[in-house]
Parts: structure tokens; sequence; C-alpha cells
């Protein structure tokens, strides 16, 4: 059974999913344990496969028992066993918030949330680009439907534009490959790279020019200027436990983009113009979304804002190209995640309980519970800023040791920036809601145990980041020097006599083949 650990994160919500949207008359209550079992499962099974990979072990998982690079190929590393189980957290919380009644509110959110999970787990283990496509695309059709639930015109407004981006960006994605595939033969990741290693002349030409319309794709995905106006809208009018969970799906892209520029196109021709495209457009994103969070008049968009700024800030350091750099982004990445996935559950319940006013910076009545919401926004806020004891101030802090010569003369300032424009939205958006209040109460929306459940799991992610930051920087230092080391990937996968032996072997239709790393 431990040979076929690596692919349970993508059957057990691909089976959910089925039971699910299959059981369309169970009551809610079914649907709701259902849910939450499949996804306390997936916890526990990212749970152990990151325990296998910080061992420095790299997993493959043969489909259908043929040999890489014909066959379709899993793979489990620390960035992708990172990547696991910061989504089953990040969809725990959710998933908790949702069952508070915001899943009742259209039809088959849990069958769709699994089909969401699925997708995103495929495709941080797929080791073949097109199935990278493929996991996108699951990925984005349960996406489509998420962001709807509940129906509305702004929502149907913001999906519809959702829709047409993300459809340019797959036509786009599918030319890339058909471009790397004529040029290379191939689509699995560790033999294209070797092969692009070894091309001059036209055939590299052609090569960068793949590369560079995928790294196009990729910042779609992450939200990267000048491809980042979808998001704002989008994320402000999804449902709440829906907004929290595409907290993750920017990190989908910034995964792909640091996966193919680590592994393929690593000592390619194409990398000086990938890492300009980067360092540029990510700087410009930390900017112009700093702007935003300071024009903000409403606590969801400003949210949104803030996640742009963590997007810009990850993309820039992937810039730097430095296992520095790259351990201290995969430091702040678990804590961005979850700390903007628990703003946009505490937005909901501010704006449960304010009437008319929702989430809108002007003045209403008092909160009901201004003293629990408080200190939950509180939290949140000083976590999102980036200010001392939690991990946010630390992680910053890492990103900024980490930058060398003259790009410090660039991001200091700007990262410094950001931090104060957010410190500045927070502070007065907690201003409007906690003290610039009526005299009334508003004694509708009380906070439900299943919310707050959901909001407490994702905020404690702040001290335990800072509390063992000594480990979890010791792991994301040892993932950015396996991410520097892209051979022995390449090595294991196709020059290992494992490899070899796997497809000569009679196991069954689904075999699983994994080695220690040299």
């Amino acid at each position: 059974m431990s040979q076929h650990l690596v692919s349970l994160p993508i059957v057990l919500p691909m089976l959910g999913a089925l039971i699910l949207l299959l059981s369309g008359k169970a009551s809610d209550t079914t649907q709701r344990r259902v849910s939450v079992l499949f996804t306390g499962l997936l916890l526990l099974v990212t749970l152990l496969l990151l325990r296998q990979a910080a061992a420095g072990e790299l997993t493959f998982y043969a489909l259908g028992n043929w040999q890489a690079p014909f066959g379709i190929v899993l793979m489990l590393d620390r960035l992708s066993a990172l990547m696991l189980v910061l989504t089953a957290v990040l969809a725990t919380g959710c998933i908790m918030f949702a069952c508070a009644g915001d899943d009742m509110r259209g039809s088959y959110f849990h069958g769709l949330f699994q089909l969401q999970l699925m997708g995103l787990n495929g495709a941080f283990l797929t080791g073949d680009i097109f199935n990278l496509f493929v996991f996108f695309e699951i990925t984005l059709l349960a996406s489509y439907a998420l962001l709807m639930h509940g129906g509305g015109k702004e929502r149907v407004a913001a999906g519809l534009h959702y829709v047409i981006l993300n459809v340019a960006g797959s036509a786009l994605f599918l030319i890339a490959l058909g471009v790397l595939y004529g040029a290379t033969g191939t689509l699995n990741m560790a033999d294209m790279a070797r092969r692009v290693a070894l091309m001059s002349g036209d055939q590299a030409a052609l090569v960068t020019a793949g590369a560079l319309l995928l790294i196009v794709v990729f910042s779609l995905k992450a939200a990267l200027l000048p491809l980042y106006f979808w998001l704002p809208r989008t994320y402000s009018s999804a449902p709440a436990p829906v907004a929290a969970l595409f907290a993750i799906m920017t990190k989908l892209g910034l995964y792909a983009i640091l996966r193919v520029h680590n592994l393929i196109f690593v000592d390619s021709i194409a990398e000086t113009a990938i890492t300009n495209w980067l360092w540029w457009s990510g700087l410009a994103t930390i900017l112009l979304a700093a702007i935003g969070v300071l024009a903000a008049r409403d606590l969801r968009p400003l949210v949104a804002y803030l996640v742009l700024v963590s997007v810009g800030t990850l993309l820039a350091a992937t810039a730097l190209d430095t296992p520095a750099a790259t351990s201290a982004l995969l430091y702040y990445l678990p804590h961005t995640t979850l700390i903007c996935g628990a703003l946009f559950l505490i937005a909901e319940l501010i704006g449960q309980q304010r009437g008319k006013a929702g989430t809108r910076l002007v003045r209403a009545r008092r909160l009901y519970q201004r003293h629990l919401l408080g200190g939950l926004f509180l939290v949140a806020a000083v976590g999102v800023v980036g200010l001392p004891p939690l991990a946010g101030s630390l992680a910053k802090l890492l990103l900024m040791q980490a930058t060398e010569g003259g790009a410090r003369i660039w991001l200091w300032p700007l990262l410094l920036l950001a931090a104060l424009c957010a410190l500045i939205a927070m502070s007065r958006a907690g201003s409007v809601f906690f003290w610039a209040s009526y005299k009334g109460e508003v004694r509708a929306g009380k906070v439900n145990r299943a919310q707050l459940s959901g909001v407490l799991w994702l905020l404690a992610c702040a001290p335990l980041l800072a509390a063992f930051a000594g480990p979890i920087s010791h792991y994301a230092q040892a993932t950015a020097d396996q991410l520097a080391a892209p051979q022995m990937i390449i090595e294991q996968l196709l020059d290992n006599e494992s490899t070899h032996e796997l497809a000569r072997s009679h196991l069954p239709p689904l075999a699983g083949a994994s080695g220690d790393t040299p």
C-alpha cells in the first residue's frame, strides 16, 4: 500500500467528488460529513507524504506500469509535498467554514470542492507537462462553478470575465505545449530538460518561444502584472470559503513557474528572459497592488489586493534565483496563503453583522460580537502586514537578507512601502468596523461554531510558523537546495536502473517506484 500512497492525494478527492456528485438526494448533513471525512483523510495522507519527502526521498509513481518518459509519472519531492500539505490545511479550514451554511446556497458545492482539490493536487504531483495542463483544466472547471455558487448578478459577471481570460490562457498553454513537443519530441518534464540542455540554433530558439509562452500562461494563473486585473473582482465576488480556497490558486501558477524554470529551462537561453520578466513584473505587481490596497473601499477587494502583493513578492523572489531567496519565499508562501484565506472568512463574518453596509468601509451599526471579531481581525492584520512576532515579519526579513547587490535598491523599498500601505489600510478598516459605528447593534448573523473553527484553524498558522521557524526554515532551505539540483531528478527518473526494472516487472496495473536521492 505504501507504494501507492503518492497517488492518494488525487484518488481520494476524485472518489469523494464522485460519491458527492452522484448522491444529489442525500441530506445536507450526510454530504457535509462525507466532504469533511475525505478532506480530513487528504490532510492525513499529505502529512505522511511530507514526512517521506522531508527525509530527502524522491518518489516516482508510474501509472499503468509504463516506463518514463513514455508513460505518465507522478513525482513527489519536497516542493510538491509542501504544496500538498498547504492545500489540505487551507481546504480543511474552508470546508469547516462552509458547513455553517454557505455550502447550501447552491448545488453540488461539496462535490465541486473535492474536484477542485483533485485538480490542485494533480498539478502539484504530475511529472508530465501535458498532464499539468489537464489538471489545470480540472481545477478551472471546478472553480468556474464554485465562483458562481449561489448565483447573483455580480458573481455571474465576474465569472464570465474569469472564464474568458482562462480559456484564452488554456489556448496559449496548448500552443506552447505543441511548440515544445515539436522541438523536443517529449512531454515528460525530466526528459524535456535533458533534451533542452543539448539544443542549439533554431531548435533552441523554438524552445525559447515555447518557454516564454508557458511563462506568460503561468503568469496569468499567478495574477502577475499586467495579467492580474481579473483577480480583485473575481475574489471579492466569490463566496467566502471559495475565495479563501482561491488563495492557493495563484500559488499554483507560482509552483508551475518554479517547476519549469528550475527543471526544464534552467540551462536554456530562455532563462535570462524568464528571469527579467519575473523580476520587473513582480516589482510592478507589488507597487500597483499596494496602491490598490490603499484605494480599496471594501474589505473583500482589499484582501484581494493583499493577495496580489504577496504574488508580486513571491515572483520577485523567484527571479532572484538563489537558494537563499527560494528558501525565504517557501517560508513566506504558507504564511501569506493561510492568512489571506483567513481574512476572506473574517470579512464574511464582519459583513454578516453589519446589515446592509456589509464589508464596505462606511459607518454602520456596532457589531454584535465586536470583541471576538476584533480579536480575529487584529491577529490576521498583524500577520498580513508582516509585523512581529508573527511569521510574516521573519519571512520578509529572510527575503531581504537573501537579496543581493543592486536588487536591494528595488526590492527593499517596495517591500517596506507595501507593508506600510497594508498597515494603513488595515488600520483604517479596523477603525471603521470596530470604532466608527452607530449605537445600535445588528443582532443577526451571530458567528457559528463551524465558522469560528474554520477561521481559528487558518489563523493558527501564524503563531505556529513563528514558533517552529527553525525546522520549517530548514525544510524550506532543503527544498531550495533540491530545486537547485535538477540533475538529481533527471538521473533518478530516466537513468536509474530501478526505472528499467519497473518496466520489465509484472506488477499490478498501477505501479509505483521510489528511491533514495543520491
